[in-house]
């Protein structure tokens, strides 16, 4: 892929043979990020990505870790070797392209806006002089700094999603500023009632990140995700999780 290592890291690539012999893969995630990965009523961290995740270690015949991390520390904590990919509604962007090495897409997301529904908040315009509520360290955040109306808004940081959304439905913030795939589950599992607005400024591509020159782990995790495409496996968990197949693997 574009930014990952050359021909001569490749050849010295050991990457896909380290996880083997350890026998498991160590994925890093951000554990309230429900429906991708989170921690459920009993304790265990479920999810969309922790299933596909999962299956891919069952096909490469080794076993899953699953590591919370500080999403805000996520390039530090993949970098040292405390986990061996970030995979948890991941977005692609040109600095992650160069500073990793990024699987093929496989599920859009849009940036979206949720209020709650007494908000008389309707669209955009309406933003101004509004607490927007936005995840600390995400690519969110980045969208929401600029754009225009930017200093219109007042921001507040928080550092999950699910912590967002949360202080929404307290109507602590007037606004949240969140992935598509989290507001939906959101809504649809929450018995108050919210809206989205009708206005986006932001499309993303889930992707996987893997350590720079880790080209042969990202290679061998990219082909299995394609034949559980193929052979329906991926389509049946994203019904699982989503209700359709509404991932993006060819």
């Amino acid at each position: 892929c574009a930014g990952c290592g050359g021909r001569a890291a490749r050849q010295s690539d050991d990457s896909l043979q380290r996880v083997l012999d350890a026998g498991q893969l160590v994925l890093g995630l951000d554990t309230e990020f429900p429906p991708m990965g989170f921690i459920d009523e009993a304790g265990e961290i479920v999810g969309f990505d922790i299933d596909v995740a999962r299956e891919v270690c069952g096909r490469l015949g080794i076993g899953l870790e699953t590591r919370g991390i500080d999403w805000d520390c996520k390039e530090d904590e993949l970098n040292s070797g405390r986990i061996d990919c970030i995979w948890n509604g991941f977005s692609s962007t040109p600095a992650r392209a160069e500073a990793m090495c990024l699987s093929d897409a496989y599920m859009k997301n849009e940036l979206i806006f949720v209020v709650p529904g007494s908000s008389s908040v309707k669209s955009m315009r309406d933003l101004a002089g509004k607490t927007v509520g936005v995840q600390s360290g995400s690519t969110a955040q980045d969208v929401l700094e600029a754009s225009d109306f930017y200093e219109d808004i007042s921001p507040v940081l928080f550092d999950t999603e699910k912590e967002l959304l949360q202080k929404l439905k307290a109507q602590e913030t007037d606004v949240a500023f969140v992935d598509s795939v989290a507001a939906f589950y959101f809504i649809f599992s929450d018995d108050d009632p919210f809206f989205i607005l009708p206005d986006s400024i932001g499309e993303e591509e889930y992707v996987i990140g893997f350590r720079k020159d880790d080209v042969k782990l990202r290679d061998r995790i990219q082909e299995i995700i394609g034949s559980m495409k193929a052979d329906g496996t991926l389509g049946t968990i994203s019904k699982k999780w989503f209700g359709s197949d509404i991932t993006t693997v060819r």
